[in-house]
C-alpha cells in the first residue's frame, strides 16, 4: 500500500486551484489535507472541488499541524521566501511555486536551511513535463540534429490591456514577465544544457501604462551553442514555440502544451482521457539526416503530464527516488534572472557567476 503524505496548500488562486490541487489529488499517496484560502470565491471553490480538505484562514493552521508533511506554496512571488523559510523551520518538506525566490541569496539560505532540517525542498518547474519540451529533450538527447548550434524558445501571449486588481501588474519585487514566464524558459534551457558561460538580455516595458517588464529576450552562451529565450505580451500572431538548429538538421515546433488550456477549462487529469496528448496538427517538423538517411516530416509529440512532478516529490520524500527539480537548479534560474536584469541595464554581456 502507498504510504500517505499529508499536504497543506497555501493559496487557492490561479496557481493553487489550477496547477497544484488537481495534481496533488492525482497522485496515490498524497492527501490534500488543508487549503489556506481567504477570498470568499476561493473558499467556496476549494470546498466544492476538494471537500475532503479543510479550508483554513491562516498559514499557521498548516505550519502548526504535526500531521502535515508537505507544504505547497502557491502565493504571490514576494511571499515565497518568508513562507518557505517558516515552513522549513516548522519541520515540513516544501514545494515552492516558481519563481523560487526573488534573489539567489534568498535561495541559498533556503537550501542551507533545508539541509539543516533534512527536508526535501523543491520548486514547481512544471514545464519540464510539457509535451513539447519532452519532445525537444528527446530530439536533443538522441542527437537527431547533429551538434546543436542554436536553441530558441518562445513563450508569447497577447494581452495588451493590463489585468485589473492583479499583484502581477504592480511594481513589487519579483513582478514582471522575466520572473513569470522567464523562470520557465530559463529552467528548461538550464535543464537541457547546464550552466552557461555568459548572459545577454534586453528587458523592456512595451504596454502602455505597464509598471512591470512585459518583454524580454535573453541569450545564454554555451561552448559552441547559443540559447535564445523570448517572451512578450504583445504577440498576436504566434510564431514557433521551439526552433532548434544543428549541423545535421532542424526541428521546429508550433503551439503550446495543451494542459494549461484544459486546466483553465476545468478539465483535470483524473477525469480526462488522453491527458496531455497533443493533436497531430501541433506536432513539430523534423528535417535532418541521421546515419546517412535524409528525413523530413512530422514528429509525434511526447505526452505531457504535470502529475509526474508530484509523483517525483512523493517518492523523493519517501527516499525512493532522486529529486528531479533540485533547489540548486532553481537557484541558478534566479541567478540568471539577476544577471539578465544587470545585462539589460548595462547593455552588455555579463559572465555567469
Amino acid at each position: 500500500m502507498n504510504q500517505s503524505i499529508n499536504v497543506g496548500l497555501l493559496g487557492f488562486g490561479m496557481a493553487g486551484r489550477t496547477f497544484h490541487a488537481p495534481f496533488i489529488s492525482n497522485v496515490p499517496g498524497l492527501h490534500l489535507k488543508k487549503i489556506k484560502a481567504n477570498r470568499e470565491e476561493s473558499i467556496a471553490l476549494a470546498r466544492t472541488r476538494f471537500p475532503e480538505a479543510e479550508v483554513v484562514p491562516s498559514e499557521e493552521d498548516i505550519f502548526s499541524d504535526a500531521s502535515i508533511d508537505l507544504v505547497v506554496i502557491a502565493t504571490a512571488n514576494p511571499t515565497h521566501y518568508p513562507l518557505a523559510k517558516a515552513a522549513l523551520q516548522a519541520g515540513k518538506h516544501v514545494l515552492v511555486d516558481k519563481p523560487f525566490t526573488i534573489t539567489s541569496a534568498e535561495a541559498e539560505e533556503l537550501i542551507a536551511l533545508a539541509k539543516e532540517k533534512q527536508k526535501v525542498l523543491t520548486v514547481y518547474q512544471n514545464r519540464r513535463w510539457d509535451s513539447d519540451f519532452k519532445t525537444v529533450q528527446k530530439v536533443v538527447q538522441a542527437g537527431l540534429l547533429g551538434r546543436l548550434v542554436e536553441y530558441e524558445a518562445h513563450f508569447d501571449r497577447y494581452r495588451h490591456e493590463l489585468k485589473p486588481n492583479s499583484w502581477k501588474e504592480e511594481p513589487l519585487p519579483g513582478a514582471g514577465i522575466l520572473y513569470d514566464l522567464g523562470a520557465h524558459l530559463i529552467d528548461q534551457a538550464l535543464y537541457l544544457f547546464g550552466e552557461p558561460l555568459e548572459v545577454y538580455a534586453d528587458v523592456q516595458v512595451q504596454r502602455e501604462h505597464s509598471q512591470v517588464p512585459d518583454y524580454f529576450e535573453v541569450a545564454l552562451y554555451f561552448e559552441g551553442m547559443k540559447a535564445i529565450l523570448k517572451a512578450g505580451m504583445l504577440v498576436r500572431e504566434q510564431g514557433p514555440h521551439f526552433i532548434l538548429h544543428g549541423t545535421e538538421g532542424s526541428f521546429v515546433k508550433y503551439g503550446m502544451d495543451v494542459q494549461e488550456e484544459n486546466l483553465k477549462a476545468s478539465r483535470f487529469p483524473a477525469n480526462t482521457p488522453d491527458w496531455g496528448v497533443e493533436p497531430e496538427n501541433l506536432w513539430g517538423t523534423l528535417h535532418t539526416t541521421v546515419q546517412g538517411l535524409h528525413y523530413k516530416g512530422r514528429l509525434t509529440s511526447e505526452p505531457g503530464d504535470y502529475t509526474g512532478l508530484y509523483q517525483n516529490i512523493y517518492k523523493a520524500i519517501l527516499g525512493q527516488e532522486e529529486l528531479v527539480v533540485k533547489p540548486e537548479q532553481a537557484r541558478n534560474t534566479i541567478r540568471i534572472i539577476e544577471l539578465a536584469m544587470q545585462s539589460s541595464a548595462e547593455k552588455r554581456r555579463v559572465k555567469y557567476s
